[in-house]
């Protein structure tokens, strides 16, 4: 096949990511470390946010989303593609990532496969959450886990949502959670959290945001939180684990060790 001569170069890694204009460098940061993990594989970045490519624009700084994307590493002559879902849940932005491989490679002759998203495996699932409720949680702080979740009740992937607030709260009688415009909204079950916090001695929670990357959620969302609780509690949002001034799950290890071994189970399935 004479089209095929021109697929010249063996692997490629492109990073799926939603995009933030406030946490831009954290997906700097993991395309670094992917690139450290991954030697001799070129690393690209996507962003879906077109709000946020607007802005980086703006900045100057090109960056494009996945179709754009796959069809430069396409063009370069890539053979093997692997597209990470730098994703929390396989919900609607991952369901959005799988379509495009899908379609792409009804036309590309490069052997395209996309990663699953992080919260995917339950085994891993479930010690990432665990080792995240027991890394974060004080003696007398209450944990609030705040979900981003989506508005529509049957979409695919709610499942590993619903996984993740059920094994939080039952690991901890001291962990809640709710979401941001997901199912059980913080807008319609605040007072119900707050009565709940009350009946079980609750004095202190801290807020956590359950996103990969805060961004404006932490300034708009996670801040206002912690001031309505303010007024029944000593509240909080949660303490950064790690050098950065805001909570960020992409920085913790556990989910980054989850993409690198999702990137791995892809390499491996292209023999």
């Amino acid at each position: 096949m004479k089209r095929y001569r021109h697929y010249k170069k063996d692997k490629a890694i492109i990073l799926a990511c939603f995009g933030s204009v406030i946490e831009q460098q954290m997906y700097l940061d993991l395309k670094k470390e992917v690139e450290e993990k991954f030697e001799g594989v070129d690393v690209f970045l996507s962003f879906s946010s077109r709000m946020v490519l607007k802005d980086l624009h703006k900045r100057g700084m090109d960056y494009k989303n996945l179709p754009q994307v796959l069809a430069d590493v396409d063009m370069l002559g890539y053979r093997n593609i692997i597209v990470t879902s730098v994703n929390l849940f396989p919900t609607d932005e991952h369901e959005l990532l799988q379509r495009t491989v899908k379609g792409f490679s009804e036309f590309s002759y490069a052997n395209i496969r996309a990663t699953k998203a992080i919260i995917n495996k339950t085994k891993e699932t479930s010690l990432a959450l665990k080792g995240l409720s027991k890394s974060i949680s004080e003696e007398k702080w209450a944990n609030l886990f705040v979900i981003h979740g989506v508005p529509i009740l049957d979409l695919a992937g709610l499942s590993s949502v619903g996984y993740t607030e059920e094994f939080l709260q039952l690991i901890s009688k001291k962990n809640y959670t709710c979401s941001l415009e997901g199912a059980f909204p913080y807008y319609a079950v605040k007072e119900a959290l707050v009565e709940q916090m009350k009946e079980d001695g609750i004095t202190h929670v801290q807020i956590v945001p359950m996103l990969l990357v805060s961004g404006n959620h932490y300034v708009k969302d996670m801040i206002e939180i912690s001031n309505e609780f303010g007024e029944h509690f000593e509240s909080r949002v949660v303490p950064s684990q790690t050098a950065s001034e805001r909570f960020n799950l992409i920085e913790l290890t556990s989910i980054r060790n989850i993409m690198f071994q999702n990137i791995k189970e892809e390499i491996t399935k292209l023999g």
